[in-house]
């Protein structure tokens, strides 16, 4: 498939009822100063003490490293951070020196290799979080760049025609639902052109051999989407098996011409199939499966699909061979994530990254004739022992209506009983896998926190009756489940039910807040990180490219009876049962969630009473990319939990 770029204890630090951390009494009526500092905007946080930094550091410089393909000498290209923000860089032989060839401010997208030649490649980058995405591409002989796409739009899922000659994207705009699918020579900006003005969330998935013909896909949930075939030349478009509701997942043409792709046809979970998009006819090539296939690619020579299996969260690697339907097991890998899947022009060698609770991201290569597997990079870990890392235990606990939850628990050495932080994924549709977190090995051994992980209901990987559970009307029903995750925690000796914090962002930022009024009385605190305060304003203020998107799993706040509803559930509403300290953190630029959700909600929380910290970067979007945003951050994270669960 064609690769497209589309994110020790805490006395040992001397923080315990420090004179800095001390609230005097009526503080929280008064909001703090607003400071401003480089980029930063700072209420209410304190100095952070020396010591805090140098031992934080020691984890945020922890690094990891992503494949973004061969090039045509045998070596890779890479994505990783070695100053502010990630940048692409080449590597020529396994642990080779890395050549960084990307310099600038803002961090670089995953690199998208020229088909054939292999002599240049795409990047994206945007500026300050917007996520008004530009194409760029990177010439690898002379290292000349042209940005390609047009400034003020959004550009993404760049796809090389076979012979390298043409790019296939989609252009989106801050007001419009629908994205265009354009083509160019990127050589040549003048030559872009749009061949298909969409109608929703449309976007390229692969050229047919000919480079007659273009397969497009449509998002509309996760429940929901299309495959389309398209005809550049008269703007044609034909959908695959219109009438059947599905999720479809990539796609590319076989050389018979049906299509390679993963659907949840008349399954909970995504199966790899073959279409024909002339009669609609459909053959399931995994029918044994029970958990989602995802990272499907095929081999040059159109017999092998190397995929990946997410199994509760964790994935592996499998081959399938289309002439005899059988699925092998790939290299033997400790449990992890896989991403990135890719072969070289011969299929003789498949690289990917992976990543584990205990290893930082790195890049593989795996040698299909010898089955040999090289590791190709060893990222740094900041000076950390990698044998100090916590892997997690994956645990169920029952919930208020007698469904089993399965979350990732990290606990520290020592019999307890620990603090604990719940930390809530985003989405809603994502999910919590246990890939390597620098954040949470810092909480379990230098705070001696619990770190419990749940995937409430409406997460992905469980089936697609799940990821429904907490659809429109049922959306507190996944913050029950957090309910129902405390009263676990309360029966368990090795944690402390009275130390309890939550921490999520996005979504997860919702279900904090959300969890802070419904259980102020059994929580020590929360941090909110780009987080929605209240459905109805976040509909209505974010960017119209993915309003359509959202409302689709949030509800339509311009119906009446939809609209009463997310007004009820808001946490903004509801800010005078928050009884608990708040840190909320927001980028400024962030085109998802606006930064105007989180002002409100510290105006609200402080209106009541409630002490909340507040961080805002005038550089950042939807979270923060940049080194030195981040690092202070968790620096600020560090006190507001060391107070909070710690509090004398």
């Amino acid at each position: 498939m064609k690769r497209t770029i589309l994110i020790g204890a805490a006395s040992a630090l001397g923080l315990l009822a420090g004179p800095a951390l001390a609230q005097d009494e009526g503080a929280a009526d008064a909001a703090p100063e607003r400071i401003e500092r480089g980029n930063l905007v700072i209420e209410g946080i304190p100095e952070i003490p020396q010591s805090v930094k140098d031992r934080r550091q020691l984890y945020e410089n922890a690094r990891s490293a992503g494949f973004n393909g061969f090039t045509a000498d045998g070596g890779v290209l890479i994505a990783t951070r070695f100053g502010e923000v990630a940048q692409i860089h080449k590597v020529d032989a396994p642990m080779g020196a890395r050549k960084q060839l990307t310099f600038y401010d803002e961090p670089v997208g995953g690199a998208s290799i020229r088909e054939g030649s292999r002599d240049a490649f795409i990047f994206s980058k945007d500026t300050g979080g917007d996520e008004f995405y530009q194409g760029w591409l990177y010439d690898l002989a002379s290292g000349e760049t042209v940005n390609f796409t047009e400034e003020g739009t959004r550009n993404g899922s760049y796809l090389w025609s076979d012979d390298g000659a043409r790019v296939a994207w989609f252009r989106s705009t801050a007001a419009e639902p629908d994205w265009d699918i354009l083509m160019a020579n990127p050589e040549n900006p003048d030559s872009r052109e749009v061949v298909l003005e969409g109608d929703g969330a449309m976007y390229p998935l692969d050229f047919a051999a000919d480079g007659e013909t273009l397969l497009i896909g449509k998002y509309e949930s996760i429940n929901r989407s299309h495959l389309y075939t398209l005809d550049p030349q008269t703007g044609e478009l034909d959908e695959i098996r219109p009438e059947v509701e599905v999720a479809w997942g990539g796609g590319e043409f076989l050389p018979d011409g049906r299509v390679l792709s993963v659907s949840d046809e008349d399954s909970q979970f995504q199966r790899i199939v073959a279409v024909d998009p002339a009669t609609d006819e459909i053959e399931v090539l995994t029918p044994d499966i029970e958990w989602d296939v995802e990272n499907i690619v095929l081999s040059p020579d159109n017999r092998t699909v190397a995929y990946t299996l997410n199994e509760g969260g964790t994935e592996t690697l499998y081959f399938l061979d289309l002439e005899t339907g059988e699925s092998r097991n790939g290299p033997d890998l400790p449990a992890g994530l896989i991403s990135s899947v890719d072969f070289d022009d011969d299929g003789d060698r498949l690289g990917f990254s992976f990543s584990s609770a205990t290893s930082s991201g790195d890049v593989w290569v795996l040698d299909m004739g010898s089955g040999a597997l090289t590791r190709w990079t060893d990222s740094e870990l900041g000076g950390l022992d990698a044998d100090s890392f916590v892997e997690p235990e994956l645990v169920k606990f029952e919930s208020f209506d007698g469904r089993e939850i399965p979350a990732w628990v990290y606990e520290p050495a020592g019999e307890g009983p620990h603090p604990v932080i719940v930390y809530i994924h985003g989405g809603p549709e994502g999910q919590y896998r246990p890939g390597f977190s620098s954040t949470f090995q810092y909480w379990v051994n230098e705070l001696g926190a619990a770190v419990i992980a749940p995937n409430v209901r409406g997460s992905s990987g469980y089936g697609k009756d799940y990821v429904r559970l907490d659809n429109a009307m049922l959306r507190k029903d996944s913050v029950k489940d957090i309910g129902a995750l405390l009263d676990w925690i309360g029966g368990r000796a090795a944690f402390d039910s009275d130390r309890v914090v939550v921490y999520g962002g996005s979504y997860g930022g919702y279900m904090v807040l959300a969890s802070a009024v419904d259980y102020s009385d059994r929580l020590a605190g929360a941090v909110d990180i780009v987080g929605i305060s209240n459905f109805v304003t976040f509909l209505e203020n974010t960017k119209g490219y993915r309003r359509d998107l959202r409302r689709a799993e949030y509800g339509d706040e311009r119906d009446p009876e939809m609209r009463a509803y997310l007004e009820e559930i808001a946490p903004l509403n509801q800010a005078d049962k928050i009884r608990v300290p708040l840190f909320i953190i927001q980028g400024a630029n962030d085109p998802r969630v606006p930064a105007s959700e989180a002002e409100q909600m510290l105006e609200a929380a402080r209106e009541n009473g409630v002490e909340a910290w507040y961080l805002l970067a005038m550089d950042e979007g939807h979270g923060f990319r940049k080194k030195s945003n981040r690092d202070y951050q968790s620096e600020a994270e560090t006190l507001f939990l060391d107070k909070v669960l710690n509090a004398q």
